[in-house]
């Protein structure tokens, strides 16, 4: 995988990339998550496609832009991220907010895609009791408590039974919450309530579709 930043319209981005392959698929991290979440796929898809990862703006290394990241805003850039690197067409992999980022893409850019697959995703929009959640993360972190939702959020990503063996990638998502801009965290939660439903978008949709919704 080559390590590089692309400008992706006017937004710098983080991006790995395999480089070969006659096929392309694109790997959406989650909230709080990075492209580091995808280093244990990585080594399974490379031979077979030409694999990108890359740090959503507000995430990883990839710069802040603004004080709201819609998911259409952050699907612009994947699909200017495709164009900086010549690819016409890919399948989209989105593990939860990803996953809402790629519905967005599927809405826009139908036509430059191959497929979408979500993981522990939805394309419904959030309910009063999760924006109410998401402005609650929103204060904590403009307070300057992102170590709150480093003890939650990332274990609350795992079925409880599966927390006891996967300790180990839990406390690496713990250590992305860490290197994760105060800013971006609050810019996607904004965006992640401003999201519409798109279940008839998706029902409508000719684009390939395979969504896994049970326990991680």
């Amino acid at each position: 995988m080559v390590e590089k930043f692309i400008t992706a319209g006017d937004t710098p981005v983080h991006v790995c990339d395999s480089e070969k392959g006659d096929r392309c698929a694109v790997l959406l991290h989650g909230y709080l998550e990075s492209m580091l979440v995808w280093d244990d796929f990585v080594p399974y898809l490379y031979k077979q496609v030409r694999v990108i990862t890359l740090d959503l703006p507000g995430h990883g290394i990839s710069v802040v832009k603004g004080p709201v990241h819609t998911m259409e805003y952050l699907a612009d850039v994947v699909k200017d991220t495709l164009d900086a690197l010549g690819i016409a067409r890919c399948t989209l992999v989105g593990h939860s907010m990803g996953g809402y980022v790629a519905l967005a893409f599927c809405e826009k850019y139908p036509e430059r895609l191959d497929g979408v697959v979500l993981l522990s995703s939805t394309p419904d929009a959030d309910t009063d009791e999760k924006k109410e959640n998401r402005l609650r993360e929103i204060k904590l972190v403009e307070a300057g408590k992102k170590d709150a939702l480093a003890r939650v959020a990332p274990e609350a990503g795992f079925a409880p039974e599966n927390r006891p063996r996967m300790r180990d990638e839990i406390e690496d998502l713990v250590e992305q919450v860490f290197v994760t801009e105060d800013e971006g965290i609050a810019a996607l939660l904004r965006g992640m309530i401003e999201r519409p439903d798109r279940n008839e978008m998706l029902r409508r949709s000719a684009v390939r579709q395979l969504s896994s919704r049970k326990h991680d």
